[in-house]
């Protein structure tokens, strides 16, 4: 028989980089299979990523998103709030952001920024609570509402996109007005400055999980809820604080968004980044640093593969595919990393 046992000790550094070399080989033979040269087809997305500076621009861009998402989804997994909705969560906080730029006109731009930046951060945080709320006072799973929760946020964007906020100028195209040109990132060394945010983000998330109180009660619940209560912590309130946070920094990922790369708001920003930026964060256990270099892997991944496309005419679905298979090996070492599968005799083999 097998039993399946935790181990003692995990490597995790050298699992991710084994696991990923596999990865990589086993995605070879696919395109392989598919017709084309697999080193070819890891250069060319090298290429499509560093070859030059608008390139490295682009790669960066796409960090940004992904780093701040997998940082929120990061506070909630930390409590073992299973959080599937950041998709919605950078919806919803991208729409408040949008609407206070389109019309709070009074005050200085700075103070409207920072108006943006607290909406964001509010309609995020609201949209996770509702889970959080939900979870806390009837035990309903999180991963369902919080799931349902990213069509309703993407469903409330298309209507705003194609009737309600619709731009009269728009020559009958269903999109909404671009952002006044002060409220929109201005860039930093050929990247809007939503990277900076993002790296502090990085840093504020890595404090809170390692060096301050909360960050230890979420430790605490995500390994057992009932030691948490037996310590005499607030679990109901350490769940809806959590789940605002977490919320909260994913909301702030739409207005980053909205207002750095797109300057709108449309109801294909996502792109499907939030259901990345869960694999991330379960990747990098949580933690900040990693989460930054895994986005980073991803962002060389995704823009790799819209180069590919291009100079090799290989279909979309190829770099999909690539991407499938890396996170299939890379999460499926999570389990070998932390447990092992023992073969065990019954009773009846050792009696024999």
């Amino acid at each position: 028989m097998l039993r399946i046992e935790r181990k003692a000790t995990s490597k995790f550094l050298l699992q991710r980089i084994v696991s990923l070399a596999v990865a990589l080989a086993a995605a070879g033979v696919v395109v392989a299979i598919c017709g084309y040269d697999p080193i070819v087809v890891y250069r060319e997305m090298l290429k499509g990523s560093f070859s030059s500076i608008y390139y490295v621009q682009q790669t960066v861009q796409k960090v940004i998103p992904l780093l701040m998402m997998g940082l929120g989804v990061a506070v909630c997994f930390k409590m073992n709030f299973i959080n599937i909705g950041a998709e919605g969560q950078f919806y919803m906080g991208a729409t408040a952001a949008t609407y206070v730029a389109l019309n709070v006109n009074g005050p200085p731009a700075p103070v409207t920024m920072l108006l943006m930046f607290l909406a964001a951060f509010l309609a995020g945080g609201c949209w996770c609570l509702i889970a959080g709320y939900l979870k806390s006072k009837w035990g309903v799973s999180e991963t369902l509402v919080t799931l349902m929760l990213n069509y309703v946020a993407i469903k409330l964007v298309s209507y705003l996109q194609y009737v309600l906020w619709k731009d009269p100028q728009s020559f009958g195209f269903p999109k909404i007005a671009n952002y006044p040109a002060e409220l929109q990132l201005k860039p930093v060394l050929g990247v809007h400055s939503g990277w900076i945010v993002a790296l502090v983000l990085t840093a504020l998330v890595w404090i809170l999980l390692h060096r301050s109180k909360l960050g230890y009660e979420l430790s605490v619940m995500g390994a057992n809820e009932q030691t948490a209560r037996y310590a005499g912590m607030n679990t109901k309130k350490i769940l809806l604080l959590a789940s605002l946070l977490g919320g909260g920094v994913c909301g702030l990922a739409g207005l980053i968004q909205a207002a750095g790369a797109e300057h709108t708001l449309n109801d294909q920003m996502g792109g499907g980044m939030g259901y990345t930026a869960i694999a991330i964060a379960y990747m990098s256990r949580m933690e900040p640093p990693v989460i930054l270099a895994v986005s980073f892997l991803f962002s060389i991944l995704l823009q790799g593969g819209g180069y590919m496309q291009i100079s090799m005419q290989i279909p979309s679905a190829a770099g999909n595919v690539i991407q499938g298979i890396i996170l299939l090996f890379i999460l499926g070492s999570e389990f070998f990393s932390t447990y092992r599968v023992v073969l065990t005799r019954t009773q009846k083999e050792a009696a024999k």
